[in-house]
């Protein structure tokens, strides 16, 4: 589970980005941080890189699907 210790840097929203789940090798959506729903394992990813394969990390046989958890907004 992603840990912060300044509440303050982050809010929380019920985008519909958070319900997405992506799959094996798709592309980041946007930047942050991906669970995967399988296990739990996250990673910091920035926008538009690809998120990592089927074979990234070894869990139980659950498939691999990443869903955003964190986003990291950027203002303009």
């Amino acid at each position: 589970m992603a840990l912060y210790k300044y509440g303050s840097f982050l809010t929380q929203h019920d985008d519909a980005a958070f319900d997405a789940v992506h799959s094996p090798g798709a592309t980041a959506p946007y930047a942050g941080i991906y669970r995967c729903t399988g296990c739990g394992y996250e990673i910091g990813i920035a926008e538009s890189h690809t998120l990592p394969p089927q074979s990234h990390h070894s869990h139980s046989p659950t498939k691999v699907e990443w869903r955003l958890c964190v986003y990291a907004q950027h203002k303009k």
